[in-house]
């Protein structure tokens, strides 16, 4: 385990500075001009040349880069053209948000999905089944900005029980996560029923049947926990996806995460946060998976082995 751990560190670390590479030239693709933006339309093509010398972006790109990997090692991507004071700060303090709307919304998956996929399973392509599997693939297909709208306009505009925007309490939650996890609720549905009529087929099932087990116990103890190797893969892949989702929820509904800040430095051409929020968003996404995998071990036991 210790040997595979270092392996996937070392290969986190080439992920990590492909990231960062990549969002570097990216965001300098991008037309548009920071100084310009930060000096306003009324700025004078000096003082925009002056800014871009202060700021070192009329540096030769290579230059440029050189020096954003050195700061990066010191986990300095620079400071904020708009917001002022470090990129990476402004980005820690955005992160909780995040976090919050991201953790709630996995937890509204988790909760509306595995009963109903083990509903669904119960009885394969029954009316129940096919219920489910209709409503989930609906969801599914909707887009979340129109969804988180139309929550907007039920539930704040026309019932008035339900904040529409910004933060401070668990009902400011409620539909910005809900719109977030709806389109994977189908998908995790459908990966715990199948999950559960594979496990079915399996022989110890008929071994506990044939003892005179419960369905129930059979079900829940047994069956459930191989069941949940590939949906615990997909929960800790999703909860990567919803912090990369967050972005248009968090536009959406006024919340003040790291996607709203995101948004708002690349329509200012703010390149030290865009930088360091994408550097924050590949950690996760690389931290995450190397959790999956370490639970991969806990609940088959068979990956322990194979790993050893």
């Amino acid at each position: 385990m210790a040997n595979y751990l270092i392996r996937r560190l070392i290969y986190s670390l080439f992920v990590i500075w492909g990231a960062i590479t990549i969002i570097f030239m990216v965001v300098r693709v991008i037309p548009g001009d920071p100084a310009a933006v930060m000096l306003g339309s009324n700025a004078t093509q000096e003082q925009i040349h002056a800014l871009n010398e202060s700021l070192g972006l009329n540096e030769p790109l290579f230059v440029q880069y050189k020096d954003y990997l050195l700061n990066v090692l010191r986990f300095d991507f620079g400071e904020s053209f708009r917001l002022g004071g470090s990129a990476m700060a402004h980005v820690l303090e955005r992160l909780p948000f995040t976090f919050t709307l991201a953790f709630t919304a996995i937890l509204f998956a988790i909760i509306i999905s595995f009963p109903l996929g083990i509903q669904a399973a119960r009885k394969p392509n029954g009316l129940m089944d096919k219920v489910i599997s209709f409503v989930s693939l609906f969801g599914q297909s909707l887009p979340t900005f129109w969804v988180g709208i139309v929550l907007i306009l039920i539930f704040s505009r026309l019932l008035g029980i339900l904040p529409s925007a910004g933060s401070g309490s668990i009902l400011h939650l409620i539909m910005p996560a809900f719109t977030l996890c709806l389109p994977f609720i189908g998908m995790i549905v459908r990966l715990v029923r199948s999950g559960i009529l594979e496990e079915l087929r399996q022989g110890y099932v008929q071994t506990a049947r044939s003892k005179g087990l419960k369905q129930n116990f059979i079900l829940y103890i047994h069956v459930l926990r191989n069941a949940l190797i590939p949906v615990v893969t997909v929960l800790g892949l999703l909860l990567g996806e919803f912090i990369g989702s967050a972005i248009i929820i968090e536009v959406v509904f006024s919340w003040p995460g790291l996607g709203r800040l995101l948004i708002n430095s690349i329509l200012y051409r703010d390149y030290a946060v865009v930088q360091a929020a994408i550097a924050i968003i590949a950690g996760i996404y690389i931290i995450l998976n190397l959790i999956v995998d370490i639970l991969y071990g806990y609940i088959d036991p068979r990956v322990r082995m194979e790993e050893s």
